[in-house]
């Protein structure tokens, strides 16, 4: 009887996965994805993508090859206040951002998502939902993903401006001098009180 599955020899499992994932990222971002539909892409069991990778988000970030897990990101921050939240959030981001190490492969994810509107829709998505989302979640503040959103807009501008158009003085300038002239502006963003959304119909 003729032997049914995946040929003998090593496993793909692992890049079917990524191959799977990076598809369903690209054609319903990053939130609309599941990790039932991209084993089933793959033709493997959830709980390989799991074993591989564990949640969507970790997923995610080895797609997009992220150099730091968002995981290590959302711990480092779990202890952090709203009085102390826009110099921490903005801290840990240039420490993972400024690491010599990191900076080829923050240009490649940058010119990614300028270059391709999948790419920046999984990125933003990525960014609100996953990493900042959650921490102001646990801050406790009203209206988080609007929150997100514009914390969002001074991150990923920042990393833009500091790591690929390298505008000077912004580009060289030492991290806690940029901590100093932009946390204030993560701040009024979390602490604010937003304009009302304009009644639809």
């Amino acid at each position: 009887m003729a032997r049914t599955g995946r040929r003998p020899g090593e496993s793909t499992a692992r890049e079917d996965i990524l191959g799977a994932a990076r598809r369903r990222f690209a054609d319903e971002g990053y939130r609309g994805a599941t990790i039932r539909e991209i084993a089933a892409d793959a033709d493997v069991d959830p709980a390989l993508v799991h074993h591989y990778f564990g949640p969507k988000r970790e997923l995610f970030a080895a797609v997009m090859a992220f150099p730091v897990s968002p995981e290590v990101v959302v711990d480092a921050l779990a202890d952090m206040t709203l009085d102390t939240a826009g110099e921490q959030i903005l801290r840990t981001f240039l420490g993972v951002w400024d690491e010599p190490e990191f900076h080829d492969r923050m240009r490649i994810l940058i010119r990614s998502a300028i270059s391709d509107e999948a790419s920046a829709r999984m990125l933003r998505e990525f960014v609100v939902e996953s990493i900042l989302a959650p921490l102001l979640v646990r801050l406790g503040v009203d209206d988080v993903r609007r929150r997100a959103s514009l914390v969002a807009t001074q991150l990923v501008g920042l990393a833009f401006i500091r790591h690929l158009l390298h505008l000077e003085p912004l580009a060289s300038m030492p991290a806690e001098e940029v901590v100093a002239s932009i946390a204030p502006t993560i701040h009024h963003y979390l602490t604010c009180d937003l304009p009302p959304r304009p009644s639809r119909g």
